[in-house]
């Protein structure tokens, strides 16, 4: 046995155990992790603690991130932390018609190692990525706003989490059909006609992951270890903003492949200079087959119509929306629509946007409330959570790019402000962009107000839309799924009809629903190996994290006949 196939045992040995029990979850759909969540978890067997993870972050900061790798023509780099200092880091240029031949020039090797070494060669990488959580978290922390509990752990865990979920279904596709199977077909009293089957998954070439700028790792890695586990190349495009996150992926991902005795050339970074915008170029090379892409409907609408040479996976834009109709815990409701509101400054593809609230108000276990009682007392809740400036800091974060801010300005010249936005200051980081959320009244009757509600306002805006009846606001949620998508959908209800009613508009329309959460699951979070994120059924999104319909399409089973 070769040093390399040695070190390829050692790691299935080593990783089997996790790998079997992620593929018992996701059968199971119950709550398992590998991942330390808590903080203190970190700090031994081999693992960074919170201190040696910003001291290693700081260490990157005004350096190279070297990776090398072929066709480098330039260094890069221009990342300002929305908290305010600029990272000066820089990270290598690639031709990509360097690149990209030598990306696929391991191929072959990758293949023939077979769906069990990919899975524990992905898994090596995810525990190496995970002990160094506090130094990812920094990265994360000072590319995308978010504050560093968050960051910590949704750009940690959470996000190590969504890369294992996709190597397992990966490996599940894969070793669905046998890798050799003996073929006898009886032919009366003649010989039977024997045939010796082998059935080889074979990726599909390279596969383009475009991150972005708000969760770089959460949302990039199921795309990354989807491929790179059906034994696809995988070229990592980062958000301009977002790059260090994921450039240091890369850089684990070529350590592990290369003492794995793979060619790290499998993984690799393309990174853009200021204006480049090289996504559109690489997404038309004819090397590229496989794209996972987050970002603007636009750019995904792009994508789909344009690169035709490649599967191409889309999170876009949605209208998330949650029906009120009535609750048994009114403060329960109010307490968990606050936090869904508040968390990272409503910068997340999942956090609600559209409150529909009948006219004539809803019933609650404090009595019946109007609209503009439960509209209210939902800004007074918010104002409660978010009334010390320090725990405001710790849930809100900063605001990630100037456009967000642009729109939580112009949304009071919308309709009436139920819920100013304030400015707080961080001390620790005077310049960081500090809002607290607005809330505007709408009419759901007024074609005027349709315009506001009716497209996606990302960031820290919600609208209290006034509907007619609970009939009314089903029906606008039908229509705001099918044209618009949703991501996630909330309702409120004690109804056991409207509970069936709403159940049926998001099966029909392939939205995913969350009822009556008063307690501390919120309708913007979910969970690796039991929620899905996204449906892949409706405009918002083509596809689901994870699913066996995410990993099935990035590879083909070949396979070869022998008389024998």
């Amino acid at each position: 046995m070769t040093a390399a196939a040695q070190s390829v045992h050692e790691l299935i040995e080593k990783h089997r155990p996790v790998l079997d029990q992620a593929l018992e979850t996701i059968r199971s759909r119950a709550y398992w992790s590998p991942y330390p969540e808590h903080p203190k978890a970190y700090g031994e067997n081999g693992s960074l603690s919170l201190p040696e993870g910003k001291a290693a972050f700081d260490a990157l900061l005004g350096g190279r991130v070297e990776l090398d790798q072929p066709g480098t023509d330039d260094w890069v780099g221009g990342e300002v932390s929305p908290y305010g200092p600029k990272l000066n880091v820089t990270y290598p240029h690639a031709d990509p018609d360097v690149l990209l031949p030598a990306m696929r020039a391991g191929m072959g090797a990758w293949r023939d190692a077979g769906a069990e070494a990919r899975a524990a060669v992905c898994l090596e990488i995810l525990a190496r990525i995970n002990a160094r959580t506090h130094e990812f978290a920094h990265a994360v922390m000072h590319t995308s706003g978010q504050a560093y509990m968050m960051a910590f752990q949704a750009g940690g865990p959470h996000a190590q989490d969504r890369g294992l979920e996709a190597v397992a279904y990966a490996y599940a596709e894969q070793v669905r059909t046998p890798d050799e199977a003996g073929w006898s077909k009886p032919q009366g009293k003649r010989d039977p006609l024997e045939l010796h089957k082998a059935f080889v998954p074979v990726g599909r070439g390279v596969s383009l992951l475009i991150g972005c700028n708000t969760f770089p790792t959460w949302n990039g890695y199921p795309g990354l270890f989807a491929s790179l586990a059906t034994a696809n190349p995988v070229l990592v495009k980062p958000h301009p903003r977002a790059v260090l996150p994921l450039a240091l992926t890369v850089q684990i991902c070529r350590e592990v492949l290369a003492e794995s005795g793979f060619d790290p050339n499998l993984v690799a970074l393309a990174a853009e200079g200021a204006g480049e915008g090289i996504a559109k170029t690489l997404a038309l090379r004819p090397e590229v087959r496989l794209i996972d892409y987050t970002g603007s409907t636009e750019f995904g609408d792009w994508l789909e119509a344009n690169a035709r040479q490649a599967q191409v996976y889309t999170e876009k834009a949605g209208v998330n929306t949650v029906v009120v109709d009535s609750t048994d815990n009114y403060k329960g409701m109010l307490a968990n629509l606050a936090f869904s509101l508040s968390l990272y400054s409503g910068q997340m593809c999942t956090t609600p946007q559209n409150l529909l609230i009948p006219r004539a108000g809803i019933d609650t276990d404090a009595g019946p409330k109007s609209y503009d009682e439960v509209v209210t007392d939902l800004a007074a809740a918010v104002d409660g959570l978010l009334g010390d400036d320090a725990r405001a800091n710790a849930l809100l974060g900063a605001l990630v790019n100037p456009g967000v801010k642009q729109r939580l300005d112009a949304a009071p010249g919308l309709g009436e402000v139920a819920l100013a936005s304030r400015e707080i200051s961080n001390p620790e980081f005077p310049d960081a962009v500090v809002r607290t959320p607005v809330m505007v009244k709408l009419d759901g009757t007024k074609p005027d107000a349709e315009a506001a509600y009716f497209s996606e306002c990302f960031g820290p805006v919600s609208f209290a839309v006034a509907v007619d009846s609970t009939e009314a606001a089903l029906d606008l949620l039908r229509r705001t799924v099918r044209e618009k998508g949703a991501m996630t959908v909330g309702a409120y209800t004690t109804s056991a009809e409207v509970t069936t009613s709403v159940q049926d508009v998001c099966l029909e329309e392939c939205a995913q629903l969350s009822l009556n959460l008063t307690g501390g699951v919120y309708v913007n979070q979910t969970a690796a190996f039991s929620d899905f994120h996204g449906s892949g059924g409706n405009p918002a999104a083509n596809a689901a994290l994870c699913d066996g319909a995410f990993v099935s399409n990035r590879f083909r089973v070949v396979e070869i006949r022998r008389e024998g």
